[in-house]
């Protein structure tokens, strides 16, 4: 394995979480690696697309966690931005931090990784989707797990329109219709009120309670706020989130929605302000889980059934990378065994750069991730010689925090996870010259449960 300024590095992705990886690169003066991206600029999914070219957001989108606690370290969005900025300020958010960094210049945009084979000396052989092979002694992987949509299954056959949230771009293409929308998670809650307002009859399925959150909480974002008091050990942080939501909300059953089965820490609760107005207008219908589908005729558990013209699911999506054979990577199911959700045990020149699903942003954790693993390919950063067991006692920990579901494999709680991140940074860091000094809330230490 090739450690040092002269290996070659390849990224995939020049999203939130691939520019962020080059920056630090270049930070620690290493400028011998490419960025691949089959995209024609930067910004990920945060490319606005109204064809399903790629996996973009919808024409509506706005971040869930806020401005403040979504911004890159070094690298504070404008002030004049909102608390929740929609897709196209994001999109000139990251550009201009490319550009600003110099990112840019090593991006070979509209190029699209094929295949990364593992070589016996753990160097990698990339084969481009225009037939070009390279060879590279480090791969990051920062192109995300939101592409490969899950689409639920159920007895019977639906004969009206379905499809997944992974399509969905605006709510012009569902005037006048009957349309159910499935799933608790944000992007479900954020379709079903974009389409609300020009439907015939809007329905919200869910299979379990969930904790709505609004997006305004005593006059700030709740992110912000929380993080005044992450300070506190977790289970009282527990009692005190709870208390909060209840005032907040009255809870699930005014608003016709099941009771959470879970503690409101044990999920990454749904940011959304609208489903609440909603629903108690009269224009979204919540509905319980579905039991089966016969034509457009969909009967639900509870026993009653509805026709509709459209479904949505909004379900997730698998955490595949089409570039991989399984037999090297296989996240799809199960447990994500990764060191600190970066570093695979069986591949030491793997790593992986916002593959996690916080309770708040991915961003500025990937900016640190990325951080970590710029220093570990120089040579200034050294894993613990149990990484297997490390990994182990990861998983462990996360079965016992957080709800056991497909969906919470990659679940972190940001201050906690950050905190244990920033004491990964190695002393001898070198800073970007010139920045503007850090904005940012600062996490507070986290105590223990």
């Amino acid at each position: 394995m090739k450690i040092g300024k002269e290996a070659r590095v390849c990224i995939i992705g020049a999203g939130p979480s691939g520019i962020t990886a080059a920056k630090h690169l270049l930070q620690v003066g290493h400028t011998n690696f490419v960025v691949y991206d089959k995209n024609g600029e930067v910004g990920g999914n945060w490319l606005y697309s109204p064809e399903p070219t790629h996996s973009s957001v919808y024409e509506s989108a706005h971040i869930i966690s806020s401005r403040r606690m979504s911004q890159y370290h070094d690298f504070p969005m404008p002030e004049d931005y909102p608390d929740y900025p929609g897709h196209a300020l994001l999109k000139d958010y990251f550009q201009n931090y490319a550009r600003h960094f110099g990112v840019t210049d090593y991006i070979q945009f509209h190029t699209q990784v094929a295949s990364a084979e593992k070589q016996a000396d753990d160097s990698w052989r990339i084969t481009l989707g225009d037939g070009r092979i390279e060879h590279f002694d480090h791969l990051i992987v920062a192109s995300g797990h939101h592409w490969n949509p899950q689409m639920p299954q159920y007895p019977g056959e639906f004969t009206g329109e379905m499809l997944h949230s992974h399509y969905y771009k605006n709510s012009l293409p569902f005037r006048g219709k009957r349309v159910l929308v499935i799933g608790g998670g944000n992007s479900a809650c954020d379709i079903v009120c974009d389409i609300c307002r020009i439907t015939d009859f809007a329905a919200l399925s869910w299979r379990r309670g969930y904790y709505v959150i609004p997006k305004i909480v005593f006059g700030e974002p709740p992110d912000v706020v929380n993080a005044k008091f992450a300070w506190l050990p977790r289970g009282i942080r527990k009692r005190t989130t709870w208390l909060m939501w209840w005032l907040l909300t009255g809870g699930n059953a005014r608003y016709g929605l099941p009771k959470p089965d879970h503690d409101i820490l044990d999920t990454h609760p749904v940011a959304n302000s609208q489903l609440l107005y909603y629903l108690r207008h009269g224009d979204i219908h919540p509905r319980k889980d579905i039991a089966r589908l016969d034509g457009k005729t969909v009967h639900f558990v509870d026993g009653t059934a509805e026709e509709y013209d459209v479904i949505i699911a909004g379900t997730g999506y698998r955490i595949t990378f089409p570039f991989f054979d399984t037999k090297i990577v296989d996240f799809s199911s199960g447990d994500v065994p990764l060191y600190l959700r970066v570093f695979p045990a069986e591949h030491p020149t793997l790593y992986f750069i916002g593959l996690l699903q916080p309770q708040g942003c991915i961003w500025p954790l990937a900016d640190t991730q990325a951080q970590i693993v710029a220093h570990r390919i120089t040579g200034n950063y050294q894993l613990p010689t149990d990484l297997q067991a490390r990994i182990e006692q990861e998983i462990a920990v996360n079965k016992q925090r957080y709800t056991n579901a497909a969906r919470h494999s990659l679940e972190v709680e940001y201050h906690d996870y950050l905190n244990r991140l920033f004491r990964e940074v190695p002393a001898n860091a070198p800073q970007w010259q010139g920045v503007p000094a850090r904005k940012m809330l600062q996490p507070q230490p986290v105590s223990g449960d």
